[in-house]
This record gives structure tokens, C-alpha cells and sequence, in this order.
């Protein structure tokens, strides 16, 4: 009826009850008993009771009130100091210490290290960078071993040289994927449609390729994975599809000022069909023949946190240049026109609105925003993070300070990072999670 959960002692006592058979069944068939329950205790289990003690009773007894969230609350708020051009690292890790439903994974102690060398594991060391970001501790923290890890398995992105944020980003979302997995060479991450690892339930998207013939209307469509989506801007060298004003732009609630591009306008063009043309014809499974096509993307599966990455750095034959178009997003964003499902509901290209109100599970609120200052041969990074409610910070390095809402939305953006309002009954390893850290 209220979709609320309902707790039962006997059946709570009877699940401890089970685990802790579970656990002693598991430590007996081991060769190496004593090894086990210290690597568990230090790594975490996967689902850990907690019996209290005599003098955590007294202690909870002095103590009766639990710590409420103000606007002066600070837990989870420190600078990193930059270690020689690293604020594209900086910005990217104060983004993903600020993800909701991860920060809730790691701060409950889920990881355990699957990896043949823990020192090694960028899991291990995100867990303890985590640890040390939300210790109330207000110095500056120095990742040196989340640089030095990073160095390892992104070579890449070795070196004290300016690197890109959004590089960095996939980088390392694809290492932290491998690692929970317990590979270190790269074979388990070649195929991440399958995984459930938490990176994957958290980032993973399903982006569909629809590939339409133009002779028989046969419709080819594949699904792909992706951690994130690059969006073209007007200004650059691609052809950008002209919006209709003063109407499709305030889908999202955007900025209404003339003449301005808004994040809904980016979609629209990412998602519309796209005619292949003659020189780039496919062979139909229908025709058997070779055939001019259209190709349009749409989103088969929204992820927990979607990613939107505007391509800003321009790499072309002639020049290199940085976009600077500014670019207006919305602090809640509904992703319901731009599914596969609503696709019926688009008629050449041009965004239908749905006559109700909207799937809520389709519903995200911005929570992260990185930006970049400065040329492409000389640049720094800085981001935006929403602390809890409507409390906003900007992340400079080793400098926090509170910023408001409009220097948010007023800001350049490169890359946005939404969260779902609702997680839908699909997700249920992923929700199971986001309830069982509270």
C-alpha cells in the first residue's frame, strides 16, 4: 500500500541466525581459517551483524541523540591538494565521494577485495579514500596512493603533464570495474553488459543504435554499454541541429533567455535520426542488398547516475580549440522523452512531450558539476558539489568554499552528473544497497 518496508524480530533473528552458519560453514571449508577471518574482518562481509557490547550499550545510553544534518554540517567536506596538475583528478574524485548511492556503499563497508594484491586495488584505496574524506578530519587530504595507483593501470595518464577530467573519469570507472571483479589485466572488463559489480549498477547505462532501412523499413538495433554521455556543441566543426525556440527548450525548466542552448536542446540533437547517406550504405538483413540508412540512438536503460559530457576540446586536422558556448542545464532533469520507449512519440527528429506528467523513475536531480577554466594548452579544473538539500560547494583543489545555486547553473559545465530521484523495482540489488546503509 505505502510501498514502505516492514521489519519482523523473528524473521531478523532467524536471517542473523542463518548468516552466522553461513560464515561458520564457509571459515571450516577454508585451508587457511585464521588467514580468512582477518582478511573478512579487515575487508568487510557482505552482509555484517553487529552484536553490542557492554560498554557500546553505556555509550549509546550518554549518547541518546543522533547527529541531525544542518546547514553548518561539514562531515564529508575536505580539499585535496594538488600534487603537480592533478585538479583534473581532484574535481573527478570530489564527484564521485559525492555520489549518494556509492558514498552509502563504501561508508557501509561493502568492499572486499577480490584482487591477488590488496595494495594494488583501486577499490581498496577509494574505500579508504572515502574514509578519510567523511572523518571530520578539515586539513586537506594527499591522495599520493590514489595518484600512484592511478599511474599504474591507467599509463595513459602517468605523468605530471594536464590531463583531461573526462579521461580520467572513464579511466577510472573502467579500473575500479576490473578490480572489483578481481582482474587486474583488463579481460573481465572487454564485456560489462553482465556485471553487477557496484561501479557497473551505479554507471551503466543502455544506449540503443536503431539502423533503419530506407528501402524495406527493416529496423537493425543493437544495445550497448556506457558510463556516460558526450554531447556535441553548437560552434563546433559537427553540423548542430538547429532548435525550434521558445519551445522544446523548457522541457526541463532551462534557462528561456533567446538564443541560448540548453542541455535538452543537446539531447534532442544526440537522440535525433540520422541520415547515413550514400556513401556510408549497410547491407540489410531484408533486402540482402546494400542500402541507404538513418541511424537513431536512443536510451534503452537509464543508469543510477547519468553522466553528460560536452565536448568542449575540439581535435580536428586543422585546429585545436576550446568550445566556450555556454550551455544551460536544469537542476532536475526527466530523461522520459529521450528513451527508446518514447521514440514512438517523436515524428521527424522533433521532441513530442508526453502528455502526462512524466515516468518519475525517469526523474534525476544534479548533484555534481565539473568545470573547466582557461585555454586548451592551459587550463584548471574546479567542480560543484551538493553536499545535502540545496547546500552547494566549490571544489578548488585544497579550497572549499560555499557557492549558491545560480553560480552553479551560471557556470560553463563540462561535465554534469545526475542522480535518479527514484530507483526503480528492477534494481533490487542496487536498492537493497542504497536501504541497507541506512
Amino acid at each position: 500500500m505505502c510501498k514502505d518496508y516492514v521489519y519482523d524480530k523473528d524473521i531478523e533473528q532467524i536471517a542473523k541466525e542463518e548468516q552466522g552458519e553461513a560464515l561458520k560453514l564457509q571459515a571450516s571449508t577454508s585451508t587457511e581459517v585464521s588467514h580468512q577471518q582477518c582478511s573478512v574482518s579487515r575487508l568487510g562481509e557482505k552482509y555484517p551483524t553487529w552484536e553490542t557490547t557492554k560498554p557500546e550499550l553505556e555509550l549509546l545510553g550518554h549518547n541518546p541523540r543522533r547527529r541531525r544534518i544542518t546547514s553548518s554540517f561539514t562531515i564529508g567536506l575536505r580539499g585535496l591538494i594538488n600534487l603537480g596538475n592533478t585538479c583534473f583528478m581532484n574535481c573527478i574524485v570530489q564527484a564521485l565521494t559525492h555520489t549518494p548511492i556509492l558514498r552509502d556503499f563504501f561508508l557501509s563497508d561493502r568492499h572486499r577485495c577480490e584482487m591477488p594484491s590488496p595494495e594494488l586495488c583501486l577499490v581498496c584505496e577509494m574505500s579508504s579514500l572515502f574514509r578519510e574524506l567523511y572523518s571530520g578530519n578539515p586539513s586537506p587530504h594527499v591522495p599520493y596512493k590514489l595518484l600512484h595507483l592511478v599511474w599504474i593501470h591507467a599509463r595513459h595518464l602517468a605523468g605530471y603533464r594536464q590531463q583531461d577530467a573526462h579521461e580520467f573519469l572513464i579511466a577510472a570507472l573502467d579500473v575500479l570495474h576490473r578490480h572489483c571483479k578481481g582482474d587486474d589485466a583488463g579481460k573481465a572488463a572487454n564485456n560489462p553488459n553482465h556485471c553487477n559489480c557496484i561501479i557497473d549498477q551505479i554507471f551503466t547505462g543502455g544506449l540503443q543504435s536503431d539502423v533503419t532501412c530506407q528501402a524495406c523499413h527493416g529496423v537493425s538495433t543493437t544495445i550497448d554499454p556506457c558510463w556516460d554521455i558526450s554531447l556535441d556543441l553548437p560552434g563546433s566543426c559537427t553540423s548542430f541541429w538547429p532548435m525550434s525556440p521558445g519551445r522544446e527548450s523548457s522541457v526541463n525548466g532551462e534557462s528561456h533567455i533567446p538564443g541560448t542552448t540548453t542541455l535538452t536542446d543537446c539531447l534532442r540533437r544526440f537522440t535525433r535520426p540520422e541520415h547515413l547517406g550514400s556513401s556510408a550504405k549497410i547491407k540489410c538483413g531484408s533486402c540482402q542488398s546494400y542500402q541507404e540508412s538513418t541511424k537513431q540512438l536512443t536510451m534503452n536503460k537509464l543508469p543510477v547516475v547519468a553522466c553528460f559530457h560536452f565536448k568542449r576540446f575540439e581535435h580536428s586536422a586543422k585546429q585545436r580549440r576550446k568550445i566556450t558556448t555556454y550551455i544551460s542545464f536544469p537542476l532536475e532533469l526527466d530523461m522520459t522523452p529521450f528513451m527508446a520507449s518514447s521514440k514512438e512519440s517523436r515524428m521527424n527528429g522533433q521532441l513530442q512531450l508526453p502528455t502526462s506528467s512524466g515516468n518519475e523513475e525517469n526523474k534525476y536531480s544534479l548533484f555534481a558539476v565539473v568545470n573547466h577554466q582557461g585555454t586548451l594548452e592551459s587550463g584548471h579544473y574546479t567542480s560543484f558539489i551538493r553536499h545535502h538539500k540545496d547546500q552547494w560547494f566549490k571544489c578548488d583543489d585544497a579550497v572549499i568554499t560555499k557557492a549558491s545555486i545560480k553560480d552553479v547553473l551560471d557556470s560553463e559545465g563540462y561535465l554534469l552528473f545526475y542522480h535518479k530521484q527514484v530507483l526503480e523495482h528492477e534494481s533490487e540489488k542496487v536498492k537493497e544497497m542504497n536501504t541497507e546503509a541506512y
